[in-house]
């Protein structure tokens, strides 16, 4: 169950990795309209950036379904396409109301909601889509019918799993839309306290990857908040209000992490700095320009889990501070700077620059809560006591010319810069015979292995890794960075090479 909480996270990175698209658009369209330009030119950017927004749903359904499923598959991407569209179309009131007899004002006001943007049914449709090619697309049919065998079954099945899925959906998902508007409402009851619960919350669950799905009932439209699209359209947005669940995570992103990261330099055992200042230089800029907070957070949250637990409660309070003055900021894919700029031209935003004055006083909050708790506490962060370290050019890897495979033979080195880092780690994690799967989100390699003692956590970290989880005895996770997806690339690409 954790294990598949943990891929359903990592797919969700998908579908939220288009969204900044969106928000560029939009911001395109924001600033010719404030500057008051190009009008025609101006509203067809809006509409255009809307226009990705108002189908999360249906990008969702793609997503999960191409993350959940075996392989990165064009069948499954259909089938998920074709299952939401069925489900969603079938339970809307125009055709709903007729199929049922009766007037679409006598209908629940669940089913209003069955449309594009619909991202529960989505996950729903992705995840059955996802299992549906898991189960049948190596499925052999009787020679008259050998046409729809394999891949060609794999939508036709999820069409018919999505017809059931449609009836229990007739019945329940009234059941469901109200238990979650409820939800959302007792949130947004709360005001500025449910924006500190919200935030405290997000950051705990990271270490599991289970944040994304609280994520998707404040930023998307699962309880009527859908913070993202009404703070980038402006469609339903309430200024000082829309963007609540997002603008408190721009001081924390941009200013408290990397405080946190030069305090953990500082506090590094002197013969340490310099390898710690480039793991925390990489990981405070990527936190400060594009709000990936991952690699800082991943180098303390086990090691010395009580500054997580501060960071979580940090978090929380920076939610409640911006919702309690109404300063509201928006973003599309992370809370970085990038995104902050956009927002600064999105007329929803509400005294953003605030923003950054609160950014300063969390980055003095946290620097000193971090190096205090650091000292006092003894923990051993990055550079100190029992994390040390590896020098690099200590490291028994080799970078010749030429390797030799298990056989003796030479083959040809990948010309690639993260070749001799995707080694090491490959070797590390006991090499591609004890690999079962392998992917990546934003920042992470997740894999399930065939057996997690095997691995050497020094080895990986000294290819560059910013640390190394486990959970059970099969699933691993390598913390990279921003350019996760290159050393993912190339791992497999070194394991294609040694089983050709």
């Amino acid at each position: 169950m954790y294990s598949f909480f943990q891929r359903l996270g990592r797919s969700l990175m998908l579908p939220v990795a288009v969204l900044p698209a969106a928000a560029i658009i939009v911001g395109i369209g924001n600033a010719l309209t404030a500057i008051g330009i190009w009008p025609t030119v101006a509203a067809f950017f809006s509409t255009a950036g809307s226009t990705i927004l108002e189908q999360l749903g249906i990008l969702f359904a793609i997503g999960v379904a191409l993350g959940m499923a075996k392989k990165n598959d064009g069948a499954v991407a259909l089938a998920a396409a074709v299952g939401f569209f069925l489900t969603t179309v079938v339970l809307s009131p125009e055709k709903l109301a007729p199929l049922l007899g009766v007037k679409q004002s006598s209908l629940n006001d669940a089913f209003e909601q069955m449309n594009n943007q619909n991202v529960l049914i989505g996950l729903v449709i992705g995840l059955v889509a996802a299992y549906t090619y898991n189960k049948f697309s190596k499925t052999e049919l009787p020679a008259a019918l050998s046409f729809f065998s394999g891949k060609r079954l794999v939508p036709i099945m999820t069409a018919f799993f999505s017809i059931f899925i449609a009836v229990i959906m007739l019945f329940v998902w009234p059941v469901v839309y109200s238990a979650i508007v409820t939800f959302g409402t007792w949130i947004l009851d709360l005001g500025p306290g449910g924006a500190f619960l919200y935030g405290f919350f997000n950051r705990l669950l990271i270490p599991t990857g289970l944040h994304h799905a609280l994520n998707a009932v404040f930023w998307f439209d699962l309880a009527g908040i859908n913070d993202i699209a009404k703070f980038q359209t402006g469609d339903g947005a309430i200024k000082g209000i829309t963007g609540r669940y997002m603008a408190g995570f721009f001081p924390v992103m941009m200013f408290g992490v990397p405080a946190a990261a030069l305090a953990m330099y500082h506090t590094a055992e002197t013969k340490q700095k310099k390898r710690v200042y480039g793991l925390m230089f990489a990981g405070a800029l990527s936190a400060f320009i594009v709000g990936v907070t991952e690699p800082i957070e991943f180098s303390f949250m086990f090691v010395a889990p009580i500054l997580f637990v501060i960071h979580a409660l940090l978090t929380g309070l920076s939610l409640f501070i911006a919702a309690l003055f109404h300063w509201t900021a928006g973003f599309s894919f992370s809370a970085g700077l990038i995104d902050f700029i956009l927002s600064l031209i999105n007329p929803v935003a509400n005294h953003p620059m605030m923003l950054i004055v609160q950014g300063i006083v969390f980055f003095i909050i946290y620097y000193v809560v971090f190096r205090l708790a650091i000292k006092w506490l003894k923990l051993s962060t990055p550079g100190r006591g029992d994390n040390l370290l590896p020098d690099p050019t200590s490291d028994e890897a080799t970078t010749g010319d030429t390797a030799q495979d298990g056989d003796g033979t030479e083959s040809t080195p990948s010309t690639s810069k993260y070749a001799q880092t995707a080694s090491q780690i490959l070797e590390g994690l006991g090499g591609k015979e004890n690999i079962t799967s392998l992917t990546n989100c934003a920042t992470r390699l997740r894999m399930e292995l065939n057996d997690n003692s095997v691995i050497d956590e020094t080895k990986i970290k000294g290819a560059g890794a910013v640390g190394v989880t486990k959970s059970g005895k099969h699933n691993t996770q390598v913390i990279i960075g921003t350019h996760v997806q290159q050393v993912a690339d190339e791992i497999e690409t070194q394991m294609e090479n040694n089983n050709s």
